[in-house]
């Protein structure tokens, strides 16, 4: 059984940079008014999980993902926890291929998942988890297919944790249950006639993408540094853990915590701003177990404990 301590281990492996995050996360967010269900967290939210996750690599696995990542701009998990989602604009049609990699749409409302029925050739979110986590595993693969398969990892196992990516309401993750959002939020990414009167236009999954995380004076170091001084969630023994698991997981949480937001008892298309206010720790413990997970995937896959 792995264990993985969660130590104070050393920063990020970059430095700080402000307006580059904002645009960043502000040109992902603008493809949310077109995207389908494959774009979760937005772009700070998979940074997170990859900065965090990256803290806790034990030294095998930092120095194999060193040497994987050495030719990429920003040669670090966080750096490439996007690249799955920008294909869309680099390779649209490896996008195209890969699209259905980042989600799961679970048929039955126990949450149960069914290869079967619910992944289908392994064209889901589990499925790619799975496969691209044995192209890593596997040293006799290129170097050039085991840098894509971990920086689809990275990405995937954040997609995973975010509850609306595995879900049983056959609304593409909420990307068909609209939503108006009062909030004094206004991303230059959405269309101004969005934005009336302090009410934003929007779907569930987009709330979940961008404002429920959404939190000013914090660049993405920082906000690395406070989840990490935060304890840690209790959470099932990762090396016993399945993608499935997660997925099953991600999707209870749903119901349970009422990410489908209610009203006197009935569901409710308007939200206000305590909406994001009281959903913002669940989304920081998805970020953080997600986080955790990946570790010790690497870790178990590339570093000490393979």
């Amino acid at each position: 059984m792995i264990r993985l301590p969660f130590r104070r281990a050393g920063r990020a492996g970059h430095s700080s940079r402000p307006r580059r995050a904002a645009l960043l996360a502000a040109g992902l967010l603008a493809a949310l008014l077109i995207a389908g269900p494959v774009i979760a967290w937005s772009a700070l939210g998979h940074k997170l999980v990859g900065a965090l996750a990256q803290r806790h690599l034990d030294p095998a696995a930092r120095a194999e993902v060193a040497r994987l990542l050495a030719g990429e701009p920003d040669p670090t998990l966080a750096g490439v926890a996007t690249w799955a989602d920008t294909l869309r604009d680099s390779d649209p049609d490896r996008f195209k291929q890969t699209s259905r990699w980042h989600y799961v749409n679970l048929s039955s409302d126990s949450c149960r998942y069914a290869p079967e029925r619910d992944c289908k050739d392994g064209q889901c979110v589990i499925g790619a988890i799975a496969a691209q986590r044995a192209i890593l595993a596997d040293r006799t693969q290129p170097d050039a297919a085991r840098r894509d398969a971990l920086k689809f990892l990275v990405h995937f196992v954040g997609d995973v944790h975010q509850p609306l990516h595995a879900n049983a309401r056959n609304d593409q993750g909420g990307n068909k249950y609209q939503v108006s959002l009062r909030t004094d939020i206004e991303p230059e990414a959405y269309a101004r006639d969005r934005y009336i009167g302090g009410v934003m236009g929007t779907n569930l999954h987009s709330v979940w993408d961008y404002y429920v995380l959404a939190e000013r004076g914090l660049d993405l170091a920082q906000y690395a540094d406070r989840l990490d001084r935060e304890p840690w969630p209790p959470v099932m023994d990762a090396s016993a853990a399945t993608p499935a698991a997660w997925a099953s997981e991600s999707c209870a949480l749903t119901e349970l915590r009422q990410l489908y937001p209610k009203q006197n008892g009935q569901e409710t298309h308007k939200l206000d701003q305590g909406y994001s206010e009281k959903h913002r720790a669940l989304a920081e413990q998805r970020i953080r177990i997600a986080a955790y997970r990946l570790a010790t995937l690497l870790n178990q896959t590339l570093g000490q404990a393979q």
